[in-house]
């Protein structure tokens, strides 16, 4: 046990060195909120307006498009009180709170990830089987298992961070509650929690997610060199760039910052990765996902060319 007062509240750092470019950034980082709200919001009404988009792809994407939403929203308006407020404080039971629903969707997400990717290469690779195999059925439990999983496994570690002393000193190095400052401010010896949450980094994302990812993207680059259509080949495969370019972004911002103990970890670095895997990986999605795709566009311009013929008529 460390010597000190026991703390009920934290204060979050946020960017202190960037003295004078608050209200630029405030202004920026609002303004890439309010896009990533309407880019993944725009995403989920366009495949429920439209039944033709309503596929097991695109449903898969309005659940990536509804968690990046709710991924931001946990951590943004945070991070713009610090541009605001001198002293930004949480208390430790919203500091958990927050760090609960930053990592249960984050671990879903990759689970849905994993599935989009499963379902890619049986679209692909197994185009014939693909309407008996993935039906809406299973969509529906892919899904669902992605979520009850993800909030079960984060649940059973939050317990475990609800449980330690807080004392000594309360500022988190960070603009949202990471689980490396947290675990800092802990009155006790949290080197055996760290050692957990580095094995739960190598063994869960590389392996139940990282690799499925992998061998079903390698399966499917073979299957699109040997489409003998060249047409045909562009198009599978631009779809496939735009999930592995976002797969890509996601793992290699979490394994940087999670893969090593939190004593030799860097919390400059960690926050300038976290920008990445917080604020602009869910900005981009939107437009990963649908500056290709024909159908989307399609869609979404004769959403907006409807209203206007009606009037005219």
């Amino acid at each position: 046990m460390r010597n000190g007062t026991v703390i009920t509240e934290f204060i979050l750092l946020g960017f202190p060195v960037i003295q004078g470019l608050q209200t630029p950034l405030f202004i920026a980082i609002l303004l890439i909120y309010i896009l990533t709200l309407t880019g993944n919001g725009l995403i989920i009404a366009i495949v429920w307006a439209v039944p033709r988009l309503q596929i097991p792809m695109y449903f898969f994407l309005c659940n990536l498009s509804f968690l990046e939403i709710w991924y931001t929203t946990t951590v943004i308006p945070k991070l713009l009180e610090t541009f605001v407020v001198a002293r930004t404080v949480i208390c430790i039971s919203c500091c958990l709170l927050q760090a609960f629903f930053h990592f249960f969707l984050g671990t879903t997400e990759f689970f849905i990830l994993t599935i989009m990717s499963f379902d890619r290469y049986l679209a692909i690779c197994k185009p014939l089987h693909y309407p008996t195999i993935m039906t809406s059925k299973l969509c529906l439990q892919l899904a669902l298992s992605s979520w009850v999983v993800g909030f079960t496994t984060v649940f059973c570690q939050m317990m475990l961070f609800s449980q330690l002393p807080f004392c000594g000193n309360n500022v988190i190095n960070h603009f949202y509650c990471d689980v490396g400052p947290i675990l800092k401010a802990a009155c006790i010896d949290t080197s055996i929690l760290e050692l957990l949450g580095v094995l739960a980094t190598v063994l869960v994302i590389p392996g139940h997610r990282a690799w499925p990812n992998m061998i079903s993207y390698i399966y499917i680059l073979f299957t699109i060199l040997q489409i003998p259509s060249a047409t045909g080949c562009q198009k599978t495969f631009s779809t496939c760039a735009s999930y592995l370019t976002v797969v890509c972004l996601l793992y290699g911002a979490i394994l940087f910052m999670y893969l090593r103990p939190t004593a030799h970890s860097s919390f400059k670095i960690n926050k300038v990765m976290s920008v990445l895997n917080t604020i602009l990986t869910p900005l981009l999605n939107p437009f990963i996902y649908t500056i290709r795709n024909k159908e989307v566009k399609g869609a979404l311009r004769k959403a907006m060319t409807c209203p206007k013929t009606g009037h005219a008529k």
